[in-house]
């Protein structure tokens, strides 16, 4: 019964270090800082509704009725 105790934790560890392992050895390459020109005109395209999204955020001022109509 001994095993069952110490083979969870080892599972863990030799699982951790094969994950190690393959993270340092087949990494992504980092992303490049500027946008791809597809994905710069998809940006400029949504341009029109986030400004109108903000517009229709903006609070209006509702002009008071006149009193003693």
């Amino acid at each position: 019964m001994v095993w069952l105790v110490w083979s969870g934790p080892l599972v863990v560890v030799v699982a951790s270090i094969v994950t190690a392992v393959i993270a340092v050895r087949m990494g992504d390459r980092p992303l490049a800082d500027e946008p791809p020109p597809v994905r710069q005109g998809q940006a400029d395209a949504m341009t029109p509704a986030i400004a109108a999204r903000n517009h229709a955020q903006t609070a209006v001022a509702v002009p008071q009725q006149p009193q003693g109509r």
